[in-house]
């Protein structure tokens, strides 16, 4: 057995000369390529919204003050903050809703069209079993974790849910994840936020990721908080992962 049977990680690769053998040298650069395609693709919208149609779940589209991708690479904090025709949007559907749930593209598209209507089928009808009220799904594009907060904050609701493409590694360019924030506005941290990470066939399982996310949705609902403190409340009961703003 070779270590590199029990990891994903680049161990054990051999040399040829002074340098790597040609099989591990082409692999990594391919998967530099993958995770450098991941950050620069643009999220689509139309067939996004064709996937939560499917599913008879309703949804809002939304723009964050990024007018481009190269924009938002550059400028993350535009990514956090909606435009002003979005503001306006949710301003018509506010209302006293338990949870918002965001999509937004994050650092990997990719891992958005993959998983996160997956993930959200796993959840929705569970929620509803349990009289939980929903705003409608907000789909954002070029967006980054703490637009969730605005976004939460204008629709009126008491919990955000941001389901995000994280930021790529060479071994996971598709891998998504979720940042939960009680009483969502702006200016809220991050150690206010509980993130489950690395929701990919590869990783954390969807099933899986569902019952870590209602179990914190039902706790953070249940103590009116999130974060550090509903981390150290919870640790014996359901295990939260670090995960990096993406």
């Amino acid at each position: 057995m070779r270590l590199g049977d029990f990891t994903p990680a680049r161990v054990s690769l051999g040399r040829s000369g002074h340098s790597l053998p040609t099989r591990a040298l082409l692999d990594f650069q391919l998967a530099h390529a993958q995770a450098r395609d991941a950050v620069h693709l643009p999220l689509d919208v139309r067939l996004l919204s064709l996937e939560l149609q499917q599913k008879q779940i309703k949804f809002v589209t939304l723009r964050s003050a990024a007018p481009d991708r190269a924009t938002y690479l550059r400028r993350p904090d535009f990514g956090r903050k909606l435009d002003a025709e979005s503001r306006e949007r949710l301003r018509s559907l506010a209302s006293e809703y338990d949870a918002v749930f965001v999509i937004a593209d994050g650092l990997s598209a990719l891992a958005v069209h993959r998983h996160a209507v997956p993930l959200l089928t796993h959840v929705l009808p569970e929620l509803e079993k349990s009289d939980w009220w929903i705003a409608p799904v907000a789909v954002v594009e070029q967006g980054r974790v703490a637009i969730a907060d605005e976004i939460g904050q204008l629709v009126g609701a008491k919990l955000s849910v941001i389901l995000i493409g994280e930021r790529p590694g060479l071994t996971s360019p598709d891998s998504l994840g979720v940042y939960l924030t009680w009483q969502p506005k702006p200016g809220r941290t991050e150690a206010e936020r509980n993130c489950i990470s690395n929701i990919r066939a590869e990783g954390l399982s969807y099933s899986a990721a569902a019952q870590t996310l209602l179990f914190l949705m039902n706790e953070s609902r249940r103590l009116k908080l999130s974060g550090f403190q509903l981390k150290q409340d919870a640790r014996a009961l359901a295990p939260t992962r670090s995960c990096s703003d993406a």
